[in-house]
């Protein structure tokens, strides 16, 4: 057990999930739905672009070393980890009607 700011005593998981909480942005359903359909398609636009400039650097993985153009292969992957950071990113955001199923007590785990 460990004491929280005010020197009430708190249990490891009730830390964990205080941090958890305070890693989800609560929004409006319309701004949700809105991050949640652009921030896909910069994903996946990102994602995708960076593979084609890595097939070009690599000359579709047929180059040997010494040909690889290596900025646009750099470039390549650095639009595939910008595609990763914003989908990633874009998960923290919910609306206020969503729960999450680990919150709801009444379900019987099937485990076991």
């Amino acid at each position: 057990m460990t004491e929280d700011q005010s020197g009430v005593p708190t249990t490891e998981a009730e830390t964990t999930e205080d941090a958890g909480r305070s890693r989800e942005v609560v929004v409006p359903l319309r701004v949700y739905k809105t991050v949640t359909v652009f921030s896909t398609l910069i994903a996946v636009f990102s994602v995708v672009g960076g593979f084609i400039l890595v097939d070009v650097a690599t000359n579709r993985a047929s180059a040997p070393a010494s040909e690889i153009d290596v900025p646009v292969a750099i470039a390549g992957i650095g639009l595939i980890l910008l595609g990763t950071v914003v989908y990633a990113f874009s998960t923290r955001f919910r609306t206020e009607e969503m729960g999450k199923s680990k919150d709801d007590a009444d379900e019987l785990s099937d485990n076991g």
